[in-house]
């Protein structure tokens, strides 16, 4: 209870675009930039002088916050490129061409922020028969994940260890309500599922494919970590019901305080490639003591765990593998 109460109030940043050095040079993609943490991604990294391409569905949207972020900048701090991706992340058809539009451009690539994600939407599911919030939390960004490794792998070989990463969004969700089995896939794939428990599954999900990424990235000096970006106040929980943001209203931050811990997840010196596959919180910590079952699920049957991480990243495989 102590660790997901420190989550709803937590200690100061310590990491934000004050201190952060300039980024001139370095390549980012942020999914979801368009929106709340999303947008103050793009606008810190903009303003240190990083090269951001800000991925989503609509070029109008991205071209209004493109807009709006280089008008925060002056004449004396003109902050560096940001340019709009396209992407739609639960269509795994659209996600390779987007990788290609990428690099085409470019020759490398520093963080990869796996930020966008849905709660609770309107639609049932993808193009490809899946369930909206398992589509565009999990299936997507793994897919966009798996096919950026070879330029992810490219820039850390000529850049110290564990300074390129990559980060994925999870939700205090993860350690208030993860069931005790730690992920119900049967739920994830069944027709009618209860959508809040499958956002829970996904960001459950979104932990499990970090650390899994760790394990086959490690070695290469690329650091895969999961965060929690904090109680945000943005437009995720606009299919919620009602009352849910009259709710938490008083317990949510402001989107540029979630952005903070996304940039120390991204560049803290404090990290090093043997904390690939670990938790964040806010506003840029270690998880102190992830939940036992948890840490069980990312272990094989044989190391004294349950597997179900193992299953869920097999069953994702499973689903991307056409599109890669």
């Amino acid at each position: 209870m102590g660790v997901t109460w420190s989550q709803i109030f937590p200690p100061p940043p310590t990491l934000t675009e004050v201190n952060l050095p300039s980024q001139k040079g370095k390549v980012f993609i942020v999914t979801g930039g368009y929106s709340g943490v999303g947008f103050e991604l793009c606008r810190i990294l903009y303003r240190v002088g990083g090269t951001v391409y800000l991925a989503g569905r609509s070029e109008e949207k991205a071209l209004d916050a493109i807009a709006k972020i280089k008008s925060l900048c002056t004449p004396t701090s003109p902050g560096g490129n940001i340019i709009f991706l396209p992407l739609c992340l639960e269509d795994l058809r659209t996600i390779k061409p987007a990788v290609k539009i990428f690099t085409t451009a470019e020759s490398r690539l520093d963080v990869l922020f796996n930020n966008a994600g849905v709660s609770n939407p309107p639609q049932e599911t993808s193009p490809q028969g899946h369930d909206m919030q398992l589509a565009t939390n999990c299936l997507g960004p793994h897919l966009f994940t798996q096919l950026l490794l070879p330029i992810l792998q490219r820039t850390a070989e000529t850049t110290p260890i564990a300074s390129v990463r990559i980060i994925w969004t999870a939700s205090i969700v993860v350690d208030a309500f993860a069931l005790e089995t730690e992920m119900e896939l049967a739920e994830l794939i069944q027709k009618d599922a209860d959508k809040s428990r499958n956002y829970l599954n996904t960001k459950v999900g979104n932990w499990f494919l970090a650390d899994a990424l760790a394990s086959q990235i490690g070695g290469d000096g690329i650091l895969s970590l999961a965060q929690n970006p904090g109680n945000i106040k943005t437009n995720i929980m606009r299919h919620s019901r009602p009352f849910f943001p009259f709710v938490l209203g008083p317990f949510l931050y402001a989107p540029r305080l979630g952005a903070y811990t996304g940039i120390w997840s991204a560049f803290s010196g404090d990290l090093t490639i043997d904390d690939g596959g670990k938790y964040i919180l806010p506003w840029g910590r270690l998880h102190p003591c992830p939940r036992d079952e948890l840490l069980r699920a990312m272990k094989g049957k044989e190391e004294g765990g349950t597997g179900v991480a193992a299953a869920f990243v097999q069953y994702c495989d499973n689903q991307i593998a056409a599109f890669l």
